[in-house]
């Protein structure tokens, strides 16, 4: 199966039946914001059939890069996250997944799971390390971001 997809025939052909799947993959445009996931993603999920279809209980483990909204410096973290969720026949919306034939796709559920967990403003763990000159209020020997180099020229009063 390419991707997240997931082959549950002998899932559906069984009530009560359960397995345990772990799978990996890089996906594109993966990320919110000013955080992205540059990396594979691992999904460790046990499959359970249940009447209504299959219950997903995963533990989504991906890292995402950004970089600090104060002081730009490259930063990371790997994320360890949970998702129970339903997949069903006839899915309803904003509440379950789809069960699409005898495949279920992991892809929609790690793009909920991993994106409300992305930082907007993501920022350093410690305090940034920016000394500032107290007699400028500006950083130290610190390179000028070229973003910020047009408002260099203006005068403060």
């Amino acid at each position: 199966m390419p991707g997240l997809r997931i082959d549950i025939a002998d899932l559906l052909a069984r009530a009560g039946s359960r397995r345990a799947v772990t799978v990996t993959e890089t996906l594109d445009d993966l990320g919110a914001g000013a955080g992205t996931i540059p990396g594979p993603v691992t999904v460790r999920a046990q499959l359970d059939r249940v009447s209504e279809g299959v219950v997903v209980r995963a533990d989504v483990e991906a890292t995402w890069r950004a970089e600090c909204s104060y002081c730009l410096a490259e930063i990371g973290e790997t994320l360890v996250l949970h998702a129970d969720e339903l997949y069903e026949p006839t899915p309803i919306d904003g509440e379950t997944y789809p069960i699409e034939g005898h495949e279920i796709d992991l892809e929609l559920l790690v793009r909920d799971t991993v994106l409300l967990e992305l930082p907007l403003a993501p920022h350093c763990a410690e305090p940034c390390r920016v000394e500032v000159d107290p007699a400028t209020e500006t950083p130290a020997e610190s390179p000028t971001d070229p973003r910020w180099a047009a408002l260099s020229s203006l005068e403060i009063r």
